[in-house]
């Protein structure tokens, strides 16, 4: 019954990054360890390739970066940064997952 209903609250956490980050190479290992104890949709953003020159604008000084929100939600919109539930820089799995908690709760 539990992992039921966390299927239908799963989260998309989506990284934004960048190639030669040594930080963004952490965040990935944080969001590897999340992953084992519960499972997202992942998608990721390199700022450097993106088609959308706006995240570059936006995080280009930032990265690495993660979107935290339900998996049925439309995609990312940088218009609507201020509204979007996120972690910069360093963070940990239990952060992660808090994060994770508020957006499966709103």
């Amino acid at each position: 019954m539990f992992a039921t209903r966390q299927l239908f609250q799963a989260c998309r956490i989506t990284l934004f990054t960048r190639e030669t980050c040594g930080l963004c190479t952490q965040a990935k290992g944080v969001l590897s360890t999340v992953w084992d104890q519960r499972p997202f949709v992942y998608k990721e953003i390199d700022v450097d390739k993106t088609e959308v020159k706006t995240w570059k604008e936006l995080y280009d000084y930032d990265v690495p970066v993660i979107h935290i929100a339900n998996a049925s939600s439309p995609e990312e919109d940088p218009k609507k940064i201020g509204k979007a539930v996120k972690l910069m820089h360093r963070f940990t799995p239990d952060q992660v997952q808090d994060k994770m908690d508020q957006v499966e709760e709103s």
